[in-house]
């Protein structure tokens, strides 16, 4: 198994997928050992010299006036997680959950957090040991971090709160016991360390990022199919055109579409046909899907910022014997970014509904109603446009930013938050739908085929082809179509379908 290793300076969105999907295990660099002990060295001599610290000698947001006594400094670690564990809904799920521990991880291993090592290392033995805090997903607003889910992850490393462990839940402290990790008592710091923070809406940020750029690729495999079916051409997506609005997605969405389209023999029955021009969403796929392929770089290279930053507070600087009170929690960066994603993506999906009604209506493909050869006895894929649209409006009322509202909390200390953990939640239910639209489409663009053979589709469309309908039988009367969808839908998210075409025609962009 792969080992990433943490410094606190180089973890990749790629590596953090890796962990957790559990295809990789983490250690910490040895370099973190010293950066580490001399932060925590530099917190623990400040409290010698009786200074005040926001956090751990004092209360936390409204109450920071509040003194607290130095022989009660692990109960205030202790109490704040314990009054922060106020989230509710629905528990991440431990792929998630998993992203989030490491990214926490990664944060202390920079080495301006004030902790122990042990903390650090407790986190990664539980990565390792794959020991899952049940994180409930709502309760955040994004402003001084995700402090609700993370104290709910907190909880677990002091004995409480619940776990997942070897696929049964049960109390915190007995999931660790079961994995033989000790259980931490908070010192000074440790507690408002651990939840000051943005990692969950970058985990869950991250891991839709992912799953939307390779979505990318599978919406021009997908436009591609429909293209073909419906006799489109490929004069829109020349180079030459790309080349005067350079734009990196337009040429890319290009580049695909040649690789995905060569040797169309359909392509070729019609080239001195008497259209001029085909519709919008099949001519300006490299416009469309370009501009996604554009925002989503980026929201990487915000992420990519975001996973390798301190975002505690305070913020310890034993260099320059300094610590500083901070807004680095708060989620603005990753709020703003995650909102383009859910705008992007849902694009994608609003442009393929436009092609599936393209594909079943016989007034524009030239194909059978409802893309069946018996219409009026079977409906054919009629209400499949339907199911499609209703999920392009959800996106529609899931892409109004998150990040253009604001509440104050806190007696009013803390009076402007991101609601980046919102955003993040948001983008990736649109990323969802959006699959199960392309799933849509490409369920009527095979179909459509069909009826075209034997007039044989471009070398990448014919690969899509054949994968499909060794999952899906061509339509010859009405079925529950919603099976056939889930089996696409497994293709498109397992990385079957990209794999099969990208060996055909070489790597998509």
């Amino acid at each position: 198994m792969k080992t990433v290793t943490l410094n606190g300076e180089y973890l990749t969105l790629e590596e953090v997928q890796e962990v957790a999907e559990g295809r990789a295990r983490v250690k910490i660099s040895p370099s973190v050992n010293r950066k580490v002990n001399r932060s925590r060295n530099f917190v623990e001599k400040a409290l010698q010299h009786g200074e005040k610290i926001y956090g751990v000698t004092t209360g936390f947001g409204f109450l920071s006036d509040q003194v607290i006594n130095p022989s009660q400094i692990e109960d205030l670690q202790r109490n704040l997680i314990r009054s922060h564990s106020v989230g509710v809904g629905p528990f991440f799920d431990e792929v998630t959950t998993r992203a989030i521990m490491v990214l926490r991880a990664n944060v202390i291993a920079m080495g301006y957090s004030g902790v122990r090592i042990e903390v650090l290392k407790q986190l990664v033995e539980m990565i390792n040991k794959r020991v899952h805090p049940l994180v409930p997903e709502q309760g955040s607003v994004g402003a001084s971090g995700d402090l609700a889910p993370l104290a709910h992850l907190t909880s677990v490393l002091m004995g409480e709160g619940e776990a997942m462990f070897k696929g049964e839940v049960m109390s915190g402290k007995k999931a660790m016991k079961k994995a033989g990790i000790p259980l931490l008592t908070l010192k000074a710091k440790e507690g408002l360390a651990l939840i000051n923070g943005t990692q969950v809406m970058t985990a869950v940020g991250l891991l839709a990022l992912l799953r939307a750029e390779r979505l990318c690729k599978i919406a021009d495999i997908v436009g591609a199919c429909t293209l073909d079916a419906l006799k489109g051409t490929l004069s829109a997506f020349d180079r030459d055109i790309q080349r005067v609005r350079p734009f990196p997605g337009h040429l890319a969405v290009s580049k695909n579409f040649q690789k995905l389209g060569r040797y169309s023999k359909i392509a070729a029955s019609h080239k001195f046909c008497s259209k001029i021009q085909d519709a919008y969403s099949l001519r300006c796929i490299p416009q469309v899907h370009g501009a996604v392929r554009d925002a989503l770089a980026f929201v990487r290279r915000i992420l990519e910022i975001e996973v390798n930053s301190a975002t505690d507070n305070p913020l310890i600087f034993p260099d320059r014997r300094k610590i500083l009170n901070c807004g680095n929690f708060h989620g603005e960066a990753v709020a703003f970014a995650l909102d383009l994603l859910a705008i992007a993506v849902s694009e994608l999906g609003g442009i393929s509904e436009r092609r599936i009604e393209k594909l079943i209506n016989p007034a524009l493909s030239g194909l059978p109603a409802f893309l069946t050869s018996e219409g009026g006895l079977h409906s054919g894929l009629m209400m499949v446009q339907v199911s499609a649209a209703a999920l392009v409006s959800e996106n529609k009322v899931l892409a109004h930013p998150a990040s253009v509202d604001s509440i104050p909390t806190s007696a009013d200390k803390e009076d402007h938050v991101s609601m980046g953990t919102i955003a993040a939640r948001k983008g990736r239910e649109i990323v969802k739908n959006v699959e199960n639209i392309l799933a849509m489409e490409l369920l009527c663009a095979t179909q459509g085929l069909g009826f075209l053979l034997p007039l044989q589709p471009g070398i990448g469309i014919k690969e899509a082809y054949h994968i499909v309908r060794e999952k899906v039988p061509p339509i010859k009367g009405d079925r529950r179509f919603s099976e056939d969808i889930q089996k696409i839908q497994s293709l498109i998210e397992s990385g079957e379908l990209l794999h099969h075409v990208e060996r055909v025609v070489g790597g998509l962009r």
